[in-house]
């Protein structure tokens, strides 16, 4: 692919000024810092990256802003869920404001989600708000976690719950950094591509069945058709419920069940965020079947195809044969953010593409379908 394909994210009303488009790619990074000048008025910069990302891409991306005279410093931190610290945020907050960053400056989140997560809150809180452009260079974060201006960090209690809706000005998803991306990270991200499949599109759920296989191979036109329409999907969601009142929360599936296996595993990398999130796509079929709202041969295309191209469907899969007790799993779901009222919210399914909010589930429903899927 060697055009630059533009997807916008049109916020609607009084947000329309903060609208912005996703640019889908090859060779973006090197073009990043004209791209960015025609947008942003600033001519400083900080480059966060981490510390797999960084030797690869930093260097390029301070050159390309340089070439667009933008000046930049290259903040780098370790690499995985642990860096999504109050520590680290405030190391950063302190590393930033040295640089001598202004109200115009702005920071280019460089990596995948977790620096786009961790990123985009720096920006959010910098200054009261700076601006930010999000890079990102794993197939999770380009069609998911750049997307939707969603920033957080983790605490003990779980994943995600401190942050700030902050929109970033500009996605720059170049594909050819997936060249770079280990087997288990890709498949990680295929997990939410096969998301917007099984929330409402079947059709491209469809297509994945027949063609995911080559996008996991990275063949460039299977590759950059499944990156656009998962971008072009949360986008139209995200113009829709930019504040996750409504709709937005389908974007959640699997997630209230995945979040659970991460917080217990201690975000150490053990449980990666997509493998979470495809063992939680198949709880939520399996919990929707149990209380007859999908047919068990739903369930049985859900499972196929994610253990077809090599994604975990089962607890035991990714949290080792010791898993913590049903107990823990249901407290880690009753702090979602999602809840309300002490009462859990799930994503469930009434067929593939079909997706619906369940608020008010049933706890003791949710502890059966842990049950059966922990052989307990």
């Amino acid at each position: 692919m060697n055009s630059i394909q533009t997807l916008k994210v049109d916020l609607a009303g009084d947000a329309q000024d903060r609208s912005y488009d996703i640019l889908i790619g090859t060779g973006l990074i090197d073009q990043a810092g004209a791209l960015i000048a025609e947008r942003l008025p600033g001519r400083r910069a900080v480059i966060l990256t981490d510390s797999a990302v960084g030797p690869l891409y930093a260097g390029r991306m301070q050159a390309s802003l340089q070439a667009a005279g933008i000046a930049s410093k290259v903040m780098t931190i370790p690499s995985g869920e642990a860096s999504k610290s109050f520590d680290l945020l405030q190391d950063l907050l302190t590393k930033a404001l040295d640089a001598g960053l202004d109200r115009k400056s702005f920071l280019v989140a460089l990596g995948g989600g977790v620096v786009g997560d961790l990123g985009g809150f720096l920006a959010a809180i910098l200054l009261r708000g700076i601006d930010y452009v999000q890079v990102p260079t794993t197939l999770l974060s380009q069609v998911d976690s750049s997307v939707g201006g969603k920033t957080a960090i983790n605490t003990r209690h779980g994943k995600n719950l401190v942050g700030a809706f902050h929109q970033p000005r500009l996605v720059l998803a170049d594909i050819d950094t997936l060249a770079s991306l280990p087997k288990r990270e890709l498949l990680a991200g295929y997990a939410e591509v096969a998301k917007y499949g099984l929330i409402d599109r079947p059709e491209f759920w469809a297509w994945l069945e027949t063609h995911g296989e080559k996008v996991l191979a990275q063949a460039p036109v299977e590759l950059a058709e499944a990156v656009r329409v998962s971008c072009l999907a949360k986008a139209e969601v995200v113009a829709q419920d930019e504040r996750e009142g409504g709709v937005r929360a389908l974007l959640n599936l699997g997630h209230t069940f995945g979040h659970a296996m991460e917080a217990e595993a201690g975000y150490g990398g053990q449980v990666l965020h997509g493998e979470a999130v495809s063992v939680g796509m198949a709880l939520a079929f399996r919990h929707s079947a149990r209380l007859g709202f999908c047919t068990a041969a739903d369930v049985a295309r859900v499972e196929a195809h994610l253990k077809g191209v090599g994604l975990p469907v089962a607890p035991l899969e990714v949290m080792g044969q010791q898993p913590p007790a049903i107990a823990e799993l249901m407290a880690r779901m009753a702090s979602d953010k999602k809840a309300e009222g002490g009462q859990l919210t799930l994503i469930l399914a009434k067929g593939i593409g079909k997706s619906f909010i369940a608020k008010n589930a049933d706890a003791a429903e949710v502890e059966h379908t842990w049950a059966e899927a922990l052989g307990a």
